[in-house]
């Protein structure tokens, strides 16, 4: 079993930064695929950003790509997501997801662990 565990939630300004960190326990994050989400009121979760196992390959939802960037640590077990250029339309409750071969990427099912996510407030 996987526990995840989001830190680094908050407020923010436009235009500001914050940066995310997910702690995983249980597994080494060498064989896990880590993905961001996001999920804002009123609206369907939506894929942020995901690393695979050895952080060679990542993927971005377009209207984060140049802004995000997702990053792991797999000495400290921990994935980062660096938010800079925040807009208001960025805030959302965060959530990390570890999976071991997630079928898609950007399906929040697919993955195998779940975060119980951090709350990003953007204001203008």
């Amino acid at each position: 079993q996987v526990q995840l565990v989001e830190l680094g939630g908050g407020w923010a300004q436009a235009g500001g930064s914050l940066r995310l960190s997910c702690a995983a326990s249980g597994r080494s994050l060498s064989w896990l695929t880590m993905g961001w989400f996001r999920q804002a009121p009123g609206k369907e979760r939506e894929f942020v950003a995901a690393s695979t196992r050895s952080g060679s390959i990542t993927s971005y939802r377009d209207s984060v790509k140049g802004r995000f960037s997702i990053s792991r640590d797999n000495f400290r077990n921990t994935v980062y997501l660096q938010m800079n250029s925040l807009k208001p339309e960025d805030t959302a409750v965060y959530y990390c997801a570890a999976g071991v071969a997630p079928t898609t990427l950007g399906v929040f099912s697919d993955y195998d662990y779940r975060g119980q996510g951090t709350q990003v407030t953007v204001s203008s």
